[in-house]
């Protein structure tokens, strides 16, 4: 069967749906809580529903940060790959958004993704307020989580390497291959933009993005964090 039926197959379900509704529509990633308050199930209800939608490709799971007692919340989000047909915003069409930003004001790719970096951080703060403490007064956020994070929403597939202060986030997937064969600073800008505006107010500054040819992937996003400022 293939990932589109497998799909289908998942949403076919009216529940199952509606709970991957809510994710798409919510601003940041949701727990179970939330969910069965939406559809009105029990937590195993919803849990197995999720899985399969986990399964299918369409949302992904991740564990809340640690700060309360007891085992972290798990949290749900549409998968970077969901496919758009779904009602979800595809790398393409994310990617145009952005595009059309820079022709209607005027400004640089790296503007503009400094923009849209800046916005993922406002709503994956909003989003982390109820399943984690914020880090303590005078203490930046983890600027490498949060880079990485917002790369692997976007399709890239990051993988944090740390030697020091020193970190390597090497992009394993680029979900704008054909574009970026086209027009690489473009898209690369954008890009280094993005992650700038993720790091903005956290212990970590983007020095590069070392462009790799994007049919075989492997770009490095390159910081520094504390004292290596």
């Amino acid at each position: 069967m293939s990932t589109l039926q497998r799909q289908a197959q998942a949403l076919g379900d009216p529940t199952r749906h509606a709970i991957f509704r809510h994710v798409v529509e919510a601003e940041g990633p949701v727990d179970v809580a939330a969910l069965t308050a939406h559809v009105g199930l029990n937590h195993n209800a919803v849990r197995q529903h999720l899985a399969k939608l986990v399964d299918a490709g369409l949302v992904v799971e991740s564990r809340a940060a640690a700060g309360r007692r007891g085992r972290p919340r798990l949290l749900y989000e549409v998968a970077p790959g969901a496919d758009s047909r779904w009602g979800v915003a595809g790398p393409y069409e994310r990617l145009s958004l952005l595009l059309a930003e820079i022709v209607r004001t005027g400004d640089s790719p790296l503007e503009v993704g400094r923009r849209a970096g800046a916005r993922r951080h406002a709503t994956d703060g909003r989003a982390a307020v109820a399943s984690a403490q914020p880090p303590p007064t005078g203490v930046a956020a983890d600027g490498t989580a949060e880079v990485a994070a917002a790369m692997a929403r976007e399709g890239f597939e990051p993988e944090v390497r740390r030697s020091g202060e020193r970190v390597d986030i090497v992009l394993h997937a680029c979900p704008y291959e054909s574009t970026a064969l086209a027009d690489p600073a473009l898209v690369c800008a954008l890009h280094r933009g993005m992650a700038e505006g993720v790091a903005e107010g956290t212990d970590a500054t983007v020095d590069e993005l070392v462009a790799r040819d994007p049919r075989r992937a492997g770009c490095r996003l390159l910081l520094r964090v504390g004292s290596a400022r």
